[in-house]
């Protein structure tokens, strides 16, 4: 076309797309993400900066003589430590990780490691995934992610059933950075679609902090479970922002400019409403925490401010332009920011004197916010015709919802029946396959298991 018409029409389209996406891209700072979010109390922002702790934990080789202990410590008595788990006990099935019972603040906690660039098997997990290859109680989910949270809830199904029943005022916390946190996100999806086998936990006692996310759950996923999962960003970290997919990033490394190429095109030629729309697109899950520690065209670092909301649009969709977004990715830099913002919210409170019977009463007014904002996310998610986005009960809890391709009950039974009156238990990554695929002898083995019951 271009020798033609003796105008190199199709270089100076490109040209054009390649200088409006720079231009917005350039002017684009991690501040516009959060802008309109409001500010995070310390009630609900405390267990960021000790979670990220326990996850630095899963590091040392031995907790009673660390090596990279932070300043004032992990705080974790060795003598609480339940498991450790290292890659030779994992065989390459799942990152490393170590469950803790932190009696201080009445939780179990399963701490996950991020990636390891040395470690062939994490760089398998992240691969093991296509766009819509897996499915999961309505939505898409990163598969090999949702693969290792299966292992993980083999190995140790019988140890966490034990601790929630013995500790029954206990709450059950996943927590996990980078890789991990895809990891644990999956964890608690699954816990909560089958608590019957961690002896019919609550919802409400399960929780999930995902470090530096992943991508790694659909949109109506996202929102539904933002009650369950809270995800922590620092900044101008890359990876919750990076929407494309993990698996095809890590192919096209000897082809980075290719792949430049195309997100400049598509991000320049299809709309967001478009790209809200498609069932199998990936996002950061849950509610999100961002932590904004520096502002545009000015150097240095200022006091961290944390915003927090369940955003449906707007959810870090655009890669920031900063030389700090893989340094921002880091769990030391997270887990420092985090404790200097918890800092400045605590001395806040501390010169506002804020009596004990107030702190109460805003603690259960930021509960009843939080479940507003969760409702208010999930109607705009229905407003967005985001698919599969559902909106709750009037009884507060969520319609048993079916579809063409998925159609399941949202809680799974802990065992299911095989002929006659006998009955098999089925393991975790098995319940997983029969449960969340397109398959009909599951869901047969699934009718069967309740009416016997």
């Amino acid at each position: 076309m271009s020798i033609i018409c003796g105008v190199p029409l199709l270089e100076c389209v490109y040209c054009l797309a390649c200088a409006r996406w720079a231009w917005k891209r350039c002017l684009h700072t991690a501040g516009h993400d959060s802008e309109t979010w409001g500010l995070a109390t310390a009630e609900e922002f405390e267990p960021v900066p000790r979670l990220c702790r326990y996850i630095l934990a899963v590091y040392e080789e031995d907790l009673r003589h660390p090596l990279f202990e932070p300043p004032g410590g992990y705080g974790i008595n060795p003598d609480w430590l339940i498991l450790r788990k290292t890659y030779e006990n994992t065989q390459g099935h799942a990152p490393p990780y170590i469950l803790f019972l932190d009696h201080d603040h009445a939780d179990i906690v399963l701490a996950i490691r991020g990636l390891n660039l040395a470690k062939e098997s994490d760089y398998q997990v992240l691969l093991d995934n296509k766009l819509g290859k897996k499915k999961f109680d309505g939505g898409y989910v990163h598969n090999g992610l949702l693969k290792a949270a299966g292992w993980v809830l083999e190995a140790e199904c019988d140890i966490l059933k034990e601790l929630v029943e013995k500790h029954p005022n206990y709450t059950l916390t996943f927590a996990g950075h980078s890789l991990g946190s895809g990891v644990a996100a999956m964890l608690a999806l699954v816990v909560v679609q089958h608590h019957d086998k961690l002896g019919n936990i609550d919802r409400r006692r399960i929780r999930c902090y995902a470090i530096a996310p992943a991508r790694c759950m659909s949109l109506n996923l996202a929102v539904r479970y933002a009650d369950v999962i809270n995800s922590v960003v620092l900044q101008d970290d890359f990876l919750p922002r990076t929407a494309t997919p993990l698996e095809d990033i890590f192919k096209s490394v000897f082809c980075l400019p290719c792949l430049l190429c195309m997100r400049c095109m598509r991000d320049t030629c299809i709309p967001e409403e478009k790209m809200l729309r498609d069932p199998r697109r990936l996002y950061a899950p849950g509610r999100l925490y961002h932590i904004v520690e520096r502002k545009p065209f000015r150097l240095g670092r200022f006091p961290p401010v944390v915003r927090t909301a369940v955003p449906v649009d707007g959810r870090f969709e655009h890669i920031v332009l900063s030389c700090n977004a893989t340094s921002d990715h880091a769990i030391i830099w997270i887990e420092r920011e985090a404790r200097r913002a918890m800092d400045l919210m605590l001395e806040k409170d501390r010169i506002m004197e804020i009596p004990a019977k107030q702190r109460m009463e805003r603690q259960e007014t930021l509960a009843r916010e939080h479940s507003e904002e969760h409702k208010a996310a999930l109607k705009r998610a229905v407003t967005l015709s985001v698919p599969h986005a559902y909106l709750p009960s009037r009884y507060g809890t969520f319609d048993e919802h079916e579809d063409g391709d998925n159609s399941h009950k949202s809680t799974g039974e802990s065992s299911v029946g095989s002929s006659g009156k006998s009955k098999t238990k089925v393991s975790w990554n098995e319940l997983i396959e029969r449960l969340f695929e397109k398959d009909e002898s599951g869901l047969m083995l699934l009718k069967e298991s309740h009416r016997d019951d």
